[in-house]
């Protein structure tokens, strides 16, 4: 049975939903799932897993959440070669250009860890509505059938 690591930084709780929705479509689909709130989560602790997936939110102009630094940075100095990875994140639309920046700035922090990207990116706007549940659903479908391959 895979195992996956849902990690998420929240201020609204809009995050901690997107990962509680990731977290049930996994554990639907068999995965043994953990899910820790990013300031409770070593880095190193991704290493053994199979499936890793980061909620995070964007603060302000673009910042990644400021309890989450620590973690973002610790993934410098890890090799994630053979790990599934998805990103998935709220945000709000009002700030523009810097909507769900921290999506993307996970994203190519854990490629540059050498771990496989298994599903596109998902940004929701504000709380998960039924249309970014099934998106959620199908992201995690994607995890999983890349952890097979």
């Amino acid at each position: 049975m895979p195992k996956a690591h849902v990690i998420y930084a929240t201020i609204t709780g809009n995050n901690e939903d997107v990962a509680d929705i990731v977290t049930e479509g996994l554990e639907d689909l068999g995965v043994d799932v953990e899910e820790t709130e990013i300031s409770q989560t070593d880095a190193d602790e991704l290493k053994d897993t199979d499936i890793i997936v980061i909620c995070p939110y964007t603060y302000d102009e673009g910042a990644l959440p400021e309890e989450g630094i620590d973690f973002f940075e610790d993934f410098d100095s890890l090799n994630l070669e053979g790990k599934i990875f998805g990103v998935a994140g709220s945000g709000d639309v009002f700030y523009q250009e810097y909507y769900n920046v921290a999506v993307d700035e996970f994203t190519k922090a854990l490629k540059a860890t050498n771990a496989t990207q298994g599903a596109k990116s998902v940004k929701i706007n504000l709380e998960p509505d039924e249309n970014d549940i099934k998106d959620l659903d199908e992201f995690s479908r994607q995890l999983v059938e890349a952890s097979h391959k």
